[in-house]
């Protein structure tokens, strides 16, 4: 408690109690509570830097006549230029490679074609026995997994 040292009127020399809290105590750690925290808070963060190695692998060329299925984004597939329905893409694939299942197949989608349709037309490639899938970017070239 914080104590007044003026005297009352009636001239005694008791202190009076003053019934207000001294803040600026808490004020102060409080500041210096937010300062050790601003400066910790930067090194508290997760932030790993990668430097990743230069790859000397040569581009891959590409096939003559690749093989594109596309994903639409009403999901529809197509191969080539042809919109094919998902229950005869395996054997629209088998005569677009004449069997061969060891090509690759280059697989393109729309943008707003969700990761889990893409999948599941990664999918019915591989159940259709193609392995070797491709995926293309923005930029026509194939991001091969």
């Amino acid at each position: 408690m914080a104590g007044n040292i003026a005297t009352r009127r009636g001239g005694d020399d008791d202190m009076v109690e003053a019934h207000e809290i001294n803040v600026t105590p808490f004020i102060d750690v409080m500041l210096v509570l937010l300062i050790i925290f601003m400066v910790a808070a930067p090194l508290a963060t997760v932030d790993v830097g990668v430097d990743l190695p230069a790859s000397t692998a040569e581009p891959q060329q590409r096939p003559e006549k690749p093989v594109f299925v596309s994903l639409k984004p009403d999901l529809s597939l197509a191969l080539g230029e042809e919109t094919v329905p998902r229950a005869a893409l395996a054997s629209a694939l088998d005569a677009a490679t004449g069997g061969k299942k060891d090509e690759r197949i280059f697989l393109r989608a729309d943008k707003a074609v969700s990761y889990g349709d893409l999948m599941a037309a990664m999918n019915l490639l591989r159940d259709a026995g193609y392995l070797k899938v491709a995926l293309v970017g923005l930029d026509g070239r194939a991001v091969q997994p």
